[in-house]
């Protein structure tokens, strides 16, 4: 394994980094909390331009054909920033499934419009009580004629208001793995949107589903064979939550090493206190050991190598990192360091929401147990 990265690498470091900085700084961060688009159109429009929206997508398709180590490194940079898009969401997870289960007319329709940001998908896949598995997914789809009949109801859907179309997971049949994949138009009659207040204050709906009709061209792949396709792409995009997790560790770590210089308590920097320093020593050895497991995982996935072990196992560690990383953060800020005056907090909440997101530690250590065993 090389983790040398090339100097096309830094480059492309550098430069999404210049761009989170002018245009994702902590300021627009809070000032898209709980908004019902939740992105800057402006960002948006700027990781279009640099072609970043088609990063994984092949040329083809209007991308710019991107190995996954590169994508991570892009990642660690939207971690750092906290940036809001809707780039996981649509460029990742949606255009991996449309990518991975389309059908050549499909994929030539909607990727390209992907790549540019002109259309924006987003999944609708968990139900309220429901789990992350396959058995999670109970909302069914009736078959009526050439139209499937959708009733029920979708959790933290995020972009949903400004997504122009839904990649819906349905139970399609009796069998714990019967899921199928539907493409459905946020305007469709009988589909209802309301927003969700989360942790993060990032942008979420519930889509409650009454009648809603859904030709059945709209299907990615055949019926019953959606699950097998959403595997596999989860297996990709958590490998990039687990870069966008360890960017935001990293930073964190950075402000509050930063504040133990700064600030002083009985007459010297908290810093040069053995304890908080101890605190710091072991974050940095975690932030390091995350970045190099997420490091490998993107390595084995862009040289065609299994990431069914890695991709989990990234995935857990670095959100866990980022979770106890932010957490001592604010230990070491104080009191303050919960006030929404200070930025640390805007880290800590999202560290949290993002490991109960796209697969929770219960449901990868099952993954990582399951790999382990057989």
């Amino acid at each position: 394994m090389d983790l040398d990265f090339t100097e096309e690498q830094e480059m492309l470091r550098e430069t999404v980094r210049n761009v989170c900085e002018k245009l994702s700084p902590a300021e627009a961060v809070r000032e898209l909390e709980d908004d019902p688009v939740g992105y800057s159109a402006e960002l948006w429009k700027q990781l279009g331009e640099l072609g970043l929206l088609g990063m994984t997508l092949p040329e083809q398709y209007g991308g710019a054909g991107m190995s996954m180590l590169d994508a991570a490194v892009v990642y660690e940079e939207l971690g750092r920033a906290l940036a809001p898009t809707p780039h996981f969401v649509s460029c990742v997870v949606s255009a991996g499934a449309i990518l991975a289960a389309g059908s050549d007319d499909q994929k030539s329709s909607i990727l390209p419009k992907i790549a540019t940001g002109e259309l924006i998908v987003t999944p609708a896949w968990l139900e309220p009580k429901n789990g992350y598995g396959a058995k999670g997914v109970q909302m069914r789809a009736t078959a009526d004629g050439d139209t499937y009949v959708l009733n029920g109801t979708k959790r933290h859907v995020l972009f949903a208001s400004s997504a122009q179309q839904l990649l819906v997971l349905v139970r399609t049949g009796d069998g714990e793995r019967d899921v199928t994949l539907l493409l459905v138009d946020r305007e469709s009659p009988g589909l209802e949107l309301t927003q969700q207040m989360s942790l993060a204050s990032d942008t979420q709906y519930r889509v409650d589903f009454k009648d809603v009709r859904v030709p059945a061209s709209n299907r990615l792949g055949d019926e019953n064979a959606g699950w097998q396709a959403w595997d596999a792409v989860m297996h990709d995009a958590i490998v990039l939550a687990a870069a966008q997790a360890i960017g935001g560790a990293e930073r964190a770590l950075e402000m509050t090493v930063q504040y133990s210089l700064d600030r002083s308590q009985f007459g010297k920097p908290l810093g040069a206190f053995q304890s908080l320093s101890h605190y710091m020593a072991d974050a940095s050895t975690n932030v390091d050991g995350g970045k190099t497991l997420v490091y490998e995982a993107a390595w084995a996935r862009s040289n065609g190598k299994s990431i069914s072990r890695l991709a989990p196992m990234a995935k857990l560690f670095a959100c866990q990192t980022y979770r106890d990383v932010t957490a001592m953060a604010e230990q070491i800020h104080g009191g303050m360091g919960f006030t929404i005056e200070y930025d640390i907090q805007l880290y800590f909440r999202r560290a949290k929401q993002l490991q109960l997101s796209w697969w929770d530690s219960r449901y990868l250590e099952e993954l990582i147990a399951a790999d382990v065993l057989d």
